[in-house]
């Protein structure tokens, strides 16, 4: 899954702020711009980032609506959590 590793979570976190250029989203980060390109591409064939070359400027920008198919999935784990941790709560309230 492309949001299962944290750097491209943080990635797509900054793109959610607006468009930023190859060497803006580098800069944050320990690793270099070749590890940080691989990431993209990752989140690119997801669909979840799209490419803009004007010259010699990688500009990149989030697809929001991609995003939607992951949301419908946390939505269905926080509400099966939820009614767990509810549940716990009134065993742990009945001791």
């Amino acid at each position: 899954m492309s949001l299962a590793d944290s750097t491209r979570r943080e990635i797509v976190h900054m793109l959610s702020m607006g468009e930023k250029t190859m060497s803006e989203l580098t800069e944050p980060f320990p690793i270099s711009m070749a590890a940080i390109s691989k990431h993209v591409k990752v989140l690119e064939r997801a669909g979840l980032v799209k490419r803009r070359i004007q010259g010699r400027c990688h500009y990149l920008m989030l697809v929001p609506e991609r995003l939607v198919g992951a949301l419908d999935w946390i939505s269905v784990y926080r509400y099966f959590w939820q009614r767990r941790m509810d549940e716990l709560d009134n065993i742990i309230s009945e001791c």
